[in-house]
């Protein structure tokens, strides 16, 4: 059933037990392994979860007009993958999973995200554990773990909280790979324990390889010629303009310098302290460094698009619900720090929405995405709303009682600002 599966065109597999004599041969181990992952007694994992992975950068020489026709050619396979549980699935519970983990591996280096649908396990926490676990994927941090963009929704299990706070409900979060120029997650698992109480924020994705696919020719290989540089904050500092310009420069530096050794550095993303980026000479903006918007992917070599355009140009926020307060407010340019055409940002953001797919998350559902082919989002709601999402990367936990993680600290505070 399952070798059948993976060249299966539909979009929705209804996947059941396994055959009598594969159940006869493996129950006892899957069993065992099952009961084991379903313990109350999980370890805490406070302290133990290794940093995020660097992000693997491979763009150099991507032929565009060949990978172009290739993927055109190609009937790309359906993204993302539908597997709905059955009775039997849901009775399996955990061993389900641990019995199906090197197809389900195939399945996601295959489709890039697959939404499990239906499935009782990962209705609570400790169940959407023993999901993760029971495919050996390695947790890991967010990339931004000291941003304040995230909490820990139970820091024992290393889960987060999606962007679920009141005060951002009306905020639409674009297109995105949870990644930064330096550090990138392998793997994210996106669950719905509760969808939005009146009304919206459907979670959404987009196939990078088909965003790849479909821009204009010209349009991608200019930009990935010039490079682009995101900008992740402004702080405006207009009473230096009273000041004699010798004092005002003394001054620009000095604040340069104190936001570059004192701020940057606990965000870990090689931040360029910058004035009058946007043309706002007293305006000071933390910049990252010039990075490509197209990479190959780590494992199948081929290229995607990898950038977060859709959700950190001005451009587009200003043209959609925006709750982003000025300081946070982001931007990004070419690499060499010159604006992007709004026609180019128009052009990139209707392909990125051609492709976007809308995924209705239920209690229990699970998005398993390859975070380097695969960009997701959030669109606006009103009411309560809870999901969650867990990041994987390569290196195991580290031991038991290692401590806290020097951002932990940063992470409460800026999130304790933002309730």
């Amino acid at each position: 059933l399952w070798l059948a599966a993976l060249a299966a065109p539909a979009a929705a597999l209804r996947v059941g037990a396994p055959a009598r004599a594969t159940q006869l041969r493996t129950s006892g181990r899957v069993r065992a392994v099952a009961e084991l992952i379903r313990s109350e007694q999980k370890p805490a994992l406070s302290g133990r979860l290794p940093d995020c992975p660097p992000t693997v950068w491979d763009a150099d020489g991507i032929d565009i007009d060949e990978w172009q026709k290739k993927y055109k050619d190609e009937d790309l396979p359906v993204c993302p993958l539908e597997i709905h549980a059955t009775e039997a699935a849901n009775a399996a519970g955990a061993a389900w999973f641990v019995e199906r983990k090197e197809e389900l591996k195939a399945q996601l280096e295959k489709h890039g995200t697959i939404w499990f649908r239906g499935f009782n396990l990962m209705k609570d926490q400790d169940g959407f554990r023993s999901f993760w676990e029971s495919l050996d994927l390695d947790p890991c941090l967010d990339p931004l773990h000291t941003s304040g963009l995230r909490k820990f929704l139970s820091k024992t299990d290393g889960l987060y909280e999606e962007v679920n706070k009141d005060s951002l409900s009306k905020h639409y979060i674009g297109l995105h790979n949870e990644s930064t120029f330096k550090k990138t997650a392998k793997t994210g698992a996106f669950v719905c324990f509760k969808p939005a109480t009146e009304w919206g924020g459907e979670f959404f994705i987009a196939d990078g390889e088909r965003i790849f696919r479909d821009m204009d020719p010209e349009v991608l290989k200019k930009i990935t010629e010039r490079k682009v540089r995101i900008s992740v904050s402004n702080l405006d500092f207009d009473f230096l303009k009273s000041l004699p310009e010798e004092q005002r420069r003394n001054a620009m530096d000095k604040l340069s310098e104190l936001v570059d050794n004192a701020v940057a550095p606990k965000f870990d993303m090689d931040l360029e302290m910058l004035w009058g980026t946007d043309g706002k000479p007293m305006r000071l903006q933390a910049v990252q460094n010039a990075q490509s918007p197209i990479n190959r992917h780590p494992v199948t070599g081929r290229p995607v698009w990898f950038c977060n355009l859709h959700n950190q140009a001005r451009f587009l926020r200003e043209r959609r619900p925006c709750g982003t307060p000025e300081v946070g407010m982001t931007d990004i340019y070419f690499g060499d720090l010159s604006i992007i055409p709004g026609d180019m940002l128009q052009h990139i953001n209707e392909v990125s929405e051609k492709n976007i797919v809308n995924v209705p998350m239920q209690p229990g559902d699970v998005l398993l995405c390859d975070n380097y082919r695969v960009l997701h989002g959030r669109d606006i709601f009103s009411g309560d709303r809870l999901h969650a999402v867990s990041w994987f990367g390569d290196e195991k936990l580290t031991e038991a009682g290692a401590g806290d993680k020097p951002g932990d600290f940063l992470n409460v505070v800026l999130n304790s600002a933002f309730q």
